[in-house]
């Protein structure tokens, strides 16, 4: 272990936690902004528990990189493909599209389920809202800054009628390096608001 001090220009590992239990139709949901300075962004972790039917991952991924304020430097073209999910994470099953979960070293799909696993009482089904797990490692592409950055991704579906403004339950994990003091992070929820649907 060397006692020697780091240089004033490293830049340090950072993540932060948020939730929405209820997005707001025609607003972006916000993974991470207030990050003031020098750095990288280096990964996302999304957890979606849909509250509408239909299909959910049309909304795009944006990065506010430095001085963008009304178009972001980044902009996806859907929650599926910025994990690597394009047309869907699904397969054939007995003639039924079913889920299909994956995981490779940089992007992957580990979870799904729409069924409680902390079934307390016999007389309670385990029917629950589709919870879905996901995660983008931005390291052969990190996503560079210089003063600021914000993330945001679009809460957009399409069903039978086309494209729809969504409201579901969003939790994050935004990930990325950074030089210098961070800003204030936001306050956690109680430990109740932070409990899964």
């Amino acid at each position: 272990m060397n006692d020697e001090p780091f240089d004033d220009d490293i830049a340090y590992f950072h993540a932060q936690w948020r939730r929405q239990r209820l997005t707001e139709k025609g607003r972006d949901y916000v993974v991470l902004d207030g990050v003031k300075g020098e750095g990288h962004y280096v990964g996302t972790y999304l957890a979606l528990t849909t509250l509408e039917r239909y299909w959910w991952g049309e909304g795009e991924f944006k990065f506010y990189i430095d001085d963008d304020e009304e178009y972001p430097t980044i902009c996806g073209t859907g929650t599926e493909d910025y994990f690597g999910g394009s047309w869907s994470f699904a397969k054939q099953v007995n003639g039924k599209t079913v889920e299909q979960n994956y995981c490779t070293p940089y992007l992957g799909y580990p979870y799904y389920s729409s069924h409680d696993e902390l079934i307390h009482n016999d007389y309670h089904n385990d029917d629950c809202p589709p919870m879905r797990g996901f995660y983008r490692w931005h390291i052969p592409d990190p996503i560079r800054f210089r003063s600021n950055l914000k993330v945001t991704v679009q809460q957009i579906g399409v069903g039978h009628r086309g494209f729809f403004e969504r409201q579901d339950d969003v939790a994050s994990v935004a990930y990325w390096y950074q030089k210098g003091p961070h800003a204030p992070f936001p306050q956690l929820p109680s430990a109740e608001e932070r409990w899964p649907r």
